[in-house]
């Protein structure tokens, strides 16, 4: 039974969660954009050419618009999940159909934030776990979206584990999470590698190199197979489905990323001996 003041720690944290979540939806649609930008920017600089001047695009600034008329959207209509129930989940200025994403992705992250804290409580290993879930959701997203898992998500992610590990926020010891992080990068370079010479095609990028670095540094080189097995074994039975159904994007592209992210969830919320158990590891 959790005590009241138990109760009252995971909700405001949660509370803290529908912010952060609405924060996720701008990070998952503009920083693809903004990394785009930087690209072109830096080609440009290399070729010694002069790109058109552009307005400010980041994370503060435009203001959120619909992406059908223009509208600015108003303060009074960005709160997290409320807004979205009194719009209708319409604009308000051309009625056009606001994706339910939004809210989902709000309260998917408030329910992450209340799990870490009803479960680690209200210090320093609870808020751990907030953050690599905020982190780990935003990375699956993008990847989800454009197939692009940005080194200002990954990197930091498997960074904040092993300082998290170092620290004694997290039940893996600093060598297990070093090691963790060392094997996951290298294991799926390794496949990678062997594939390209054995196909001549690229069968994943790079990020999920440095995403799975990340979770081995959060859950330790035990965990590292039970995981990539569990992505493995999903990510295949859903693009199967995907192909079967003639839903997968040009090119025929399943991002992995999600499907790490997936395994990264399951070892959070049923735990890394869990998962090992399951495969009799």
């Amino acid at each position: 039974m959790l005590s009241g003041v138990q109760w009252l720690d995971a909700s405001l944290v949660a509370l803290l969660g529908l912010l952060i979540g609405s924060f996720m939806n701008v990070v998952v649609y503009r920083m693809p954009v903004m990394l785009e930008r930087q690209w072109k920017a830096e080609g440009a600089e290399m070729m010694e050419l002069e790109l058109p001047e552009q307005e400010p695009f980041n994370l503060a600034v435009p203001r959120s618009r619909c992406p059908h008329c223009g509208h600015a959207i108003t303060w009074y209509e960005n709160i997290p999940v409320l807004s979205y129930l009194a719009l209708g989940g319409k604009c308000s200025a051309c009625k056009a159909h606001i994706s339910a994403r939004y809210p989902l992705v709000e309260i998917t992250v408030a329910a992450l934030f209340f799990y870490c804290i009803w479960t680690h409580g209200a210090n320093a290993t609870g808020l751990a776990w907030c953050a690599f879930s905020a982190i780990l959701l935003t990375a699956a997203l993008i990847d989800w979206d454009t197939t692009l898992l940005p080194d200002d998500l990954t990197l930091p992610l498997m960074w904040l584990g092993l300082v998290a590990a170092a620290l004694q926020w997290i039940p893996v010891t600093l060598e297990s999470s070093l090691w963790g992080a060392v094997g996951g990068y290298m294991s799926l370079w390794l496949v990678y590698w062997g594939f390209k010479l054995a196909t001549g095609k690229e069968g994943m990028g790079f990020g999920d190199f440095k995403l799975f670095a990340a979770l081995g540094a959060w859950f330790g080189w035990q965990t590292l197979i039970p995981m990539i097995l569990m992505a493995s074994v999903i990510g295949a039975v859903i693009g199967i489905a995907m192909k079967i159904n003639a839903n997968l994007r040009e090119g025929g592209y399943v991002p992995f990323g999600p499907f790490l992210a997936g395994a990264g969830f399951a070892a959070l919320v049923f735990g890394p001996q869990a998962l090992r158990q399951v495969l009799g590891l």
